[in-house]
């Protein structure tokens, strides 16, 4: 037996207006989940539980079938774990956005106009870290470079005593000042916060963008801390050899921390212009190559969400169907093998709100083996209607991997 997840980050949302009261997940163009939902076990699972931030950290563990509440420790550290980063007991690790403010004067009177500074490159953005890193790196912080705007900040022997740190896609357009860590034990991260603006706002990297009409990465915002973690391993707790495909730390680290083989796929970015074809490939060549379970990540719908790009996001949908979830099930159907396939986002990204929600999200299971009376049309909607609900999102694995 073999067992595809395909994660479609952020897919769940509200109907919307625009789309004839539909969600874009039900206004998108989807043949492939439409034909397998129609013979598989449908319904709402709730992978965020109350009281836990809804982030893609807790519902991505929560999905493959690690309790949040037992191995939670922070999202940068999975993040660090991801981009080679070996945390001692004693670090701290942060999220270190690179993100567009405005122009005012004093820092805290500035507005994130946007928190991905317009999907800087990876590129780009290596060297302005490596800026950072060069004038504010000490003894006690150290600044590592990541993905796109995706960075990464260690704290030798810091403290999680430091209030809140506020994701900066939750307050897009809106002025920074009431969300600035104001703990006294977060007093240094906000004077690395402020000292990154004045190195970065006139960087020739930053200059060349505003040329070409894109927005600086003109600062640095710090969030999602944490501490080492520590996750079972998945080979080990499931029996089955599993590979991650995904083109964001925060997934690769959780396949780095689980024993899976982890996949880089020349193209990924986690938005709409990622190599989707490439991600399908290396799914078949990790089942071509033995693997038993295979997570395919695909972070554009979520992206779309924090932007309000409505039909960005029923495209990305589609295009998952089409050129994800076709093509690898065609394959698994070619081999004659018995298969399983999950279908699920990790959490509501809705175009309203442009942030999480901890809502109960769709899901469907295709068993090739025991096909069974499904719905017509995966959506929100119909998943709701069958009444089948998973209360413990965790606990869905334990099913799907059987």
């Amino acid at each position: 037996m073999k067992y595809l997840v395909v994660l479609c980050d952020g897919m769940a949302d509200y109907p919307i207006e625009e789309l004839g009261g539909k969600t874009p997940l039900e206004y998108a163009n989807t043949p492939t989940m439409d034909a397998l939902a129609e013979k598989s076990y449908v319904g709402l699972v709730k992978t965020v539980q109350d009281g836990m931030k809804p982030g893609s950290d807790v519902a991505n563990l929560s999905v493959l079938g690690y309790n949040p509440e037992v191995y939670y420790t922070g999202r940068s550290p999975l993040e660090a774990g991801s981009i080679g980063i070996d945390m001692k007991n004693t670090d701290i690790s942060l999220r270190c956005n690179l993100v567009t403010l405005s122009n005012e004067l004093n820092y805290e009177d500035k507005t994130i106009l946007d928190y991905c500074a317009d999907d800087i490159s990876t590129a780009e953005a290596k060297i302005l870290v490596d800026y950072l890193a060069e004038h504010l790196n000490s003894d006690e912080f150290k600044f590592y470079s990541g993905v796109s705007y995706r960075h990464c900040l260690i704290w030798d022997n810091g403290t999680l005593d430091i209030g809140t740190l506020t994701p900066p896609h939750d307050i897009t357009g809106k002025p920074i000042k009431e969300y600035v860590p104001k703990h006294k034990n977060a007093q240094k991260l906000y004077n690395l916060m402020v000292k990154s603006y004045d190195l970065l706002k006139d960087h020739p990297v930053n200059k060349a963008r505003i040329e070409k009409g894109l927005r600086p990465a003109n600062s640095i915002w710090l969030w999602g801390e944490g501490v080492r973690a520590n996750l079972d391993n998945f080979q080990e707790k499931y029996g089955l050899k599993g590979s991650m495909i995904s083109a964001v730390d925060l997934l690769k680290g959780i396949g780095k921390f689980s024993g899976m083989n982890v996949v880089q796929v020349e193209g990924a970015t986690g938005y709409l212009d990622t190599n989707f074809e490439g991600k399908a490939l290396a799914g078949i060549n990790e089942f071509k190559d033995g693997q038993d379970f295979v997570y395919i990540h695909i972070e554009a719908p979520d992206e779309c969400g924090h932007r309000n790009e409505m039909m960005n996001k029923v495209k990305a949908i589609s295009t998952i169907d089409e050129k994800i979830l076709k093509p690898v099930v065609e394959y698994l159907k070619s081999t004659g093998e018995g298969f399983k396939v999950l279908v699920t986002p990790d959490h509501a990204t809705p175009l309203a709100l442009r942030t999480h929600t901890n809502d109960p999200i769709p899901f469907f299971i295709y068993d090739s083996t025991k096909e069974v009376n499904g719905v017509k049309g995966f959506c929100e909607r119909t998943a709701k209607d069958t009444g089948n609900y998973i209360g413990a999102g965790y606990t869905i694995m334990q099913d799907f991997s059987k």
